[in-house]
């Protein structure tokens, strides 16, 4: 899984806050955050990709803990 250059970012706007859902368009994988709507679209962006970096980089490394048994 790597990382894109490139990510499809969606703005919703519900009331008094912003949804923003990032996208990687290799993977399908996606992640959102809600925000304020009075800060910059670059800035909310960056937040939701840095996400969708986090919740990529955990799948993965789920995926190469092959360790049997229950994790306490």
């Amino acid at each position: 899984m790597g990382k894109s250059e490139s990510y499809l970012i969606e703005f919703i706007s519900s009331g008094k806050a912003l949804k923003v859902t990032a996208v990687d368009p290799e993977s399908g994988t996606e992640a959102s955050i809600v925000g304020d709507p009075k800060m910059s679209r670059d800035a909310l962006s960056k937040l939701a990709v840095q996400k969708l970096l986090y919740v990529m980089n955990k799948a993965q490394n789920d995926q190469d803990d092959d360790r049997p048994g229950i994790l306490v």
